[in-house]
């Protein structure tokens, strides 16, 4: 017979603030928050809509924009996203697809809606998290990892009414292909009306799963639905969740990164000296720049 295990506690269940990001994203940010701390190594949670674009001309977007110290990693699930970086680095991605990139010493980076998409119009909707990376990572040379919605596995839920798609990690002996600097899970959960599956995480990991969008009950008497994170604690591995209506889970689970954090905008350091050299860097152009101010996507 099976020993019953208890569930994960939950800490609580945080409602995003909404905000407006460039001339182009609708978001609301449940992170960073209250809970920061809890969560290490994620740092900010973004969800831009889902919004509809009209159709034009000229991409909406963010100009560019530096970034230093941390990753930036971006999850599409409607529409089609265009970037480019000082590194060198451009692409597009769409639904499915994940963009894991490393700003390290840091660079410049921008981000538009793609122009083909762009032109006709449609729904985006998106999900772009902020990871930190330990002290000694804080420099590396920057990196872009794309990851097609085909690079990333799936696993089907024991009752059949869900999918798993692992981007970071090891799940249930399925690999992710997201290369890290720390350990970590990162999961893409879409679950069916009527599912009831169990997540098997670390315990000693920090654990938070965002609701992209849904109706879900966690732990048999917890609820909560779009927009909302849920953040947990660290007295088991077990996490239930049913689903009163279609619904998408990101999950975010790591290892705390135990090291001093000092941020300002773009910027994630350890101190706050590293802070006035990443603005000094930037500001004297070390970051790179773009050569011209047209979007070539």
């Amino acid at each position: 017979m099976e020993t019953a295990t208890t569930p994960r506690r939950i800490f609580q269940v945080i409602d995003g603030n909404k905000k407006f990001v460039g001339d182009g994203f609708d978001v609301t940010s449940p992170m960073p928050g209250p809970r920061i701390r809890q969560l290490s190594p994620f740092l900010l949670i973004d969800h831009t809509g889902p919004m509809e674009v009209a159709p034009t001309d000229a991409p909406l977007g963010t100009p560019p924009h530096p970034h230093r110290g941390f990753e930036t990693v971006t999850v599409v699930y409607q529409g089609y996203l265009a970037h480019r970086d000082t590194a060198g680095y451009s692409g597009k991605i769409g639904p499915g697809d994940v963009q894991w990139m490393t700003a390290g010493s840091g660079l410049l980076h921008e981000e538009r809606h793609e122009r083909e998409f762009a032109k006709e119009g449609g729904t985006l909707e998106l999900a772009q998290l902020w990871v930190n990376v330990p002290k000694k990572d804080k420099m590396a040379t920057p990196r872009y990892q794309e990851l097609p919605a085909t690079s990333i596995p799936s696993l089907e839920t024991p009752d059949g009414l869900g999918t798993i798609r692992i981007i970071a990690g090891d799940y249930e002996g399925t690999h992710g292909p997201a290369e890290t600097f720390s350990p970590m899970i990162m999961l893409d959960v879409h679950l069916a009306k009527g599912a009831d599956a169990t997540l098997h995480l670390p315990a000693d990991y920090n654990v938070g799963i965002y609701v992209v969008k849904g109706d879900v009950t966690f732990n048999g008497d917890r609820p909560a639905k779009t927009k909302q994170l849920v953040v947990f604690g660290w007295d088991s591995s077990d996490i239930s969740v049913t689903c009163a209506e279609d619904s998408i889970l990101l999950v975010l689970a790591g290892e705390p990164i135990e090291e001093p954090l000092a941020t300002y905008g773009p910027f994630v350091m350890n101190t706050n000296k590293e802070l006035i050299q990443a603005m000094a860097d930037f500001e004297n152009g070390s970051m790179g720049k773009f050569e011209d101010d047209e979007h070539e996507h």
